[in-house]
């Protein structure tokens, strides 16, 4: 027998809507660290008119003044705000089959209406998804965990990102539509080519710098490798730190040299591979070299509502025989503080 045209497209799609279950494109691979993260926290939003704003305050416009009696006073008109203009953007993966490939599979699609699969078709459907969809996903997750690490400047249509609202330069260029040249309080923090021995105090004073306006506290810092090991040994540095386990009832103390994480007031500096891929990818060790002190109440992925990770199944085209299938996604990240993020560079 065979799948008719219609069975093949339901099935198709309850496997994928089965397997989406099963294995959610938000379960995302452990070594993606910040993608995961800013995923759990992310945030659906309206983008009306395809832009997302939101109000910062900068100005207290002050009119305060001391008076007596029946002194005149004055009065002033006041704007404390500035709007940030936000965009999204999109992007897509997708795969397909042609029905020969179908055929090999043990896989026939009938333009009868009046045929039924066997099991054995069934069966082989399922395990060619499988395959499928598990290269579409990480495909995905790997598009988005560079783009969302990247400034931008790749591509016109894909988002700025980490880079570009956590600058090494945040003086220069405009993030979210606001000038940071001319606007000194939306500037991310930085502290660049520190050397290892003075990581622990850099890190104090990012730390620091970070809530000096009231910002939120850092939750996360995200580091690549060099910078996570350098920071390590500093660590060890001024560090001393035993394992008892009954060492004393044994006669002596036992002692453990190994680190299992790093923490930094409270929070876990979290190693994340990522760093290291895109350096592969672009030459050089610009990314293993940083850290990101990040918060999510400062920095927000903003899915546009209704469309994030949306499964798509194009019409066949009439001059061949294959069949599409599709996952598509608009986003974009934002900030309302930037001058409650940072990164660190090392030397």
């Amino acid at each position: 027998m065979a799948f008719t045209q219609a069975q093949f497209i339901r099935g198709m799609n309850y496997s994928l809507e089965t397997f989406e279950k099963k294995e959610p494109i938000d379960q995302i691979n452990p070594k993606y660290r910040m993608l995961a993260w800013l995923i759990a926290n992310k945030e659906e939003t309206v983008f009306g008119n395809g832009v997302f704003r939101e109000p910062l305050f900068v100005d207290n416009g002050s009119n305060a003044q001391n008076y007596f009696g029946a002194d005149q006073v004055t009065y002033n008109e006041r704007d404390p705000a500035v709007w940030t203009r936000w965009q999204y953007y999109n992007v897509h993966d997708g795969f397909w089959f042609d029905e020969d490939r179908l055929l090999a599979a043990g896989i026939r699609i009938s333009d009868d209406g009046d045929e039924a699969p066997t099991q054995s078709e069934k069966t082989s459907l399922i395990n060619l998804l499988k395959q499928s969809k598990r290269g579409l996903d990480k495909g995905m997750q790997r598009h988005l965990a560079f783009e969302f690490m990247l400034d931008g400047s790749q591509s016109a249509k894909a988002a700025p990102g980490v880079s570009h609202i956590i600058s090494t330069t945040p003086a220069v260029g405009t993030v979210g539509g606001v000038n940071a040249a001319t606007r000194p309080y939306w500037r991310n923090n930085i502290n660049l080519n520190v050397p290892q021995s003075g990581l622990v105090d850099a890190f104090e004073d990012t730390w620091s710098d970070n809530t000096r306006y009231g910002g939120a506290v850092t939750d996360a810092i995200f580091a690549g490798d060099q910078m996570y090991n350098a920071f390590r040994k500093a660590a060890n540095a001024v560090t001393s730190r035993h394992v008892n386990e009954g060492g004393n009832n044994r006669g002596g103390v036992s002692l453990d040299p190994s680190t299992n994480n790093l923490y930094f007031h409270g929070v876990e500096v979290i190693k994340d591979p990522t760093f290291e891929e895109l350096d592969a990818e672009l030459g050089g060790d610009t990314f293993s070299k940083r850290a990101y002190f990040v918060s999510k109440a400062n920095l927000k992925l903003r899915p546009v509502k209704g469309e994030w990770m949306r499964n798509r199944k194009p019409e066949r085209l009439p001059d061949r025989y294959v069949h599409y299938w599709a996952k598509t996604a608009k986003y974009g990240l934002t900030t309302d503080q930037r001058n409650g993020l940072a990164v660190v560079t090392l030397a």
